[in-house]
């Protein structure tokens, strides 16, 4: 018979007080039924008599050994916390106190560094601290929207609606971002696999064609006399050109993120490219429609809600774009008004935002513009697949067959002299 550490309950763990550990320990009930388990704990002595009064006589106590590999354990995703959102409203629907739930979260996840941040969340709620107040501390894994979001749900008492709000965001904001990541991902990595492939002809293959055409004592064509200067040059100065390369793309990757100005040009200029700007476009949109929803329906006043979602829509065109529109309804503008005079907005979007406002029901109709946006990211990039496909055999065609054509030149060449 074996127990899991939610099985034993844990007393409060008083501010102020040491970090606590994780141990593992081994023992006997008052029936003799051997059991082990995994609990946190200040020291072993401490859990020694925790287990004692549980009824537990333990014969093995000491620290959880770290993994050999990935001790750390990976690093805490978007989908991680979605995922924990989730358990937290499931659990708290179903009447488990919200510190159990974190115990039984922590000790069933596989992810130390998660597995840790819910312990130390639940050491803050044992210590007397506010669910908002816990999470506060790690701004890095909560941003300011799901922080706003449950300190207004704990304000109005509320809280397990407002995660389970807060898990279907996510979780829409997930499948949103893949679909948008599968339609940048998927040419990028054919382009660069294509260049490589490049790259490696040049530096492999072309010399060995190259002595070959010094016997035939005869000019190669041009093309061919192209590709082989380019293949003496790599040979050459490989090393430089992978230098440029990487340091051409850790320079800008380092500019952008230091740089507003930069980002917003390069957002700016990401949308103006065809089928892909529209897939940005419609994305943006469909984020800034559900997050206003989200917020707004849970009871977080319009204008602060509006400077909590601009940070949310992915794009710093939008960004600035919802910060005026912030601005603007905070001295008295419609919300519909504010999104006309920004100029990024469709007309469906302001009409449909209008008649929301009118209704008063603006977070039911942003919530169908957020449903419709998404679907025409779904099917934009689906159609962008279909049409990527032959596009990239063309260009791996053009770019790897151009090559091959260019080595057997001179041997087409050599062979009509001789006929």
């Amino acid at each position: 018979m074996s127990v899991t550490r939610s099985a034993i309950k844990n007393e409060p763990v008083a501010r102020g007080t040491s970090q606590l550990q994780p141990f593992v320990w081994e023992g006997t009930d008052k029936r003799g039924v051997k059991m082990k388990g995994e609990q946190d704990a200040k020291n072993v002595n401490l859990l020694r008599a925790e287990l004692r009064r549980q009824g537990i006589n333990p014969t093995v106590v000491k620290p959880k050994p770290k993994p050999l590999f990935g001790a750390a354990g990976s690093a805490i995703k978007s989908k991680d916390i979605a995922f924990f959102s989730r358990q937290m409203a499931t659990m708290m629907k179903s009447g488990v106190p919200i510190v159990s739930s974190l115990e039984i979260i922590g000790s069933g996840h596989k992810n130390p560094r998660m597995a840790k941040l819910v312990g130390t969340i639940r050491a803050d709620l044992e210590g007397g601290s506010s669910l908002y107040e816990a999470i506060s501390k790690h701004p890095v894994q909560f941003d300011e929207l799901y922080r706003n979001l449950v300190r207004a749900g704990e304000g109005a008492g509320v809280l397990e609606t407002v995660l389970e709000t807060i898990s279907s965001y996510q979780e829409n904001l997930e499948a949103l971002k893949g679909k948008i990541k599968k339609a940048l991902f998927y040419p990028a990595m054919v382009i660069a696999v294509a260049l490589l492939v490049s790259a490696i002809l040049l530096i492999f293959v072309v010399p060995q064609f190259e002595e070959v055409f010094s016997s035939f004592g005869t000019e190669l064509p041009v093309f061919t006399q192209m590709i082989v200067a380019a293949s003496r040059f790599m040979v050459s100065w490989w090393w430089l050109v992978g230098m440029v390369v990487v340091g051409a793309i850790t320079g800008f990757l380092f500019a952008y993120k230091r740089s507003p100005s930069m980002q917003h040009g390069m957002d700016r200029l990401t949308l103006k490219v065809p089928v892909i700007g529209q897939i940005l476009h419609n994305s943006a949109i469909a984020r800034f429609a559900r997050t206003t929803a989200v917020t707004f329906r849970a009871g977080v006043p319009l204008v602060e809600a509006l400077g909590i979602v601009a940070g949310a829509t992915g794009n710093k065109v939008y960004e600035e774009a919802v910060l005026h529109m912030r601005d603007d309804v905070a001295v008295g503008y419609p919300v519909n008004m504010a999104m006309k005079q920004v100029g990024v907005f469709p007309h469906m979007v302001i009409q449909m935002t209008a008649i929301g406002e009118e209704a008063g029901a603006l977070d039911t109709m942003l919530f169908k513009v957020a449903e419709y946006f998404e679907q025409e990211v779904n099917n934009a990039v689906d159609a962008l697949s279909s049409l990527l496909e032959p596009m990239i055999m063309i260009f791996i065609g053009t770019i790897v067959g151009g090559m091959v054509i260019g080595m057997y030149l001179p041997i087409f060449k050599l062979a009509s002299v001789v006929g």
